[in-house]
């Protein structure tokens, strides 16, 4: 991906070795062509790195803008094809068990969730089945239980499984959305941490198939579970 900019406050060959030195050193950025005569910069990138993060990188007397190109469609670019994984997930979970309300004579909002959540536990369990290992390293980084008791993260993908075929067989539906309320509610803590210190790592939601970055999407994830099992424990 390539992208020019234009930069302001160049004033000299100086200026440019300084501007495309502090450029390359952002995350993502491969190649970098600064030209204080054009007041430009043209950057090849991985994927589309934020204009504010790129303008950390440099000097306050630089000023970088977007030239050729929307940040913000860029942007919203960006975002789908990094969370394309969850989004796809969700949108199979969602039809799939939308149209199984369709043998009804009417929509049931109750086994709609059943169905939701016991998909959700499955399918994120068998994400996190396929490296386990690899997953509990992620894991034991930002949640505040796995932190003091390593062995946690493995039993956690084990308790997502038992959630899901819970769900799915609507076995004790008392106990099973609990247990859920408990178990989200212990694991977003550890997320919502992450996000507010914006500290920049792993999520591990779909274990280390997908490279992930924490976001108020996993918060968003992590939320939906904890509403959904609070709703069905409330309407029991």
């Amino acid at each position: 991906m390539v992208h020019k900019y234009q930069i302001t406050g160049m004033t000299c060959t100086s200026c440019e070795a300084k501007v495309k030195s502090a450029l390359l050193m952002v995350n993502g950025v491969t190649e970098v062509e600064v030209s204080k005569v054009d007041h430009s910069a043209t950057i090849t990138m991985e994927k589309h790195i934020a204009l504010s993060d790129l303008q950390k990188a440099l000097d306050n007397k630089y000023q970088i803008s977007a030239k050729n190109h929307s940040e913000t469609i860029e942007q919203t670019k960006s975002w789908i094809t990094t969370y394309k994984p969850i989004l796809l997930i969700f949108f199979y979970i969602s039809s799939i068990t939308l149209l199984l309300q369709a043998i009804n004579n009417q929509f049931d909002q109750m086994q709609w969730m059943r169905h939701f959540m016991a998909g959700f536990f499955l399918v994120f369990s068998f994400f996190k089945m396929l490296n386990l290992k690899a997953f509990a390293e992620s894991y034991i980084m930002y949640d505040v239980v796995a932190r003091k008791i390593p062995v946690w993260a493995y039993i956690y993908a084990f308790i997502e499984l038992a959630l899901g075929i819970a769900y799915l067989i609507d076995y004790n539906p008392f106990v099973t959305n609990l247990a859920t309320f408990l178990v989200m509610t212990v694991s977003i803590i550890g997320v919502l941490q992450t996000v507010l210190n914006k500290k920049q790592i792993q999520c591990a939601c779909l274990g280390a198939v997908f490279n992930l970055p924490m976001s108020t999407v996993t918060i968003i994830e992590d939320g939906l579970m904890i509403a959904m099992s609070l709703s069905m424990l409330f309407f029991l």
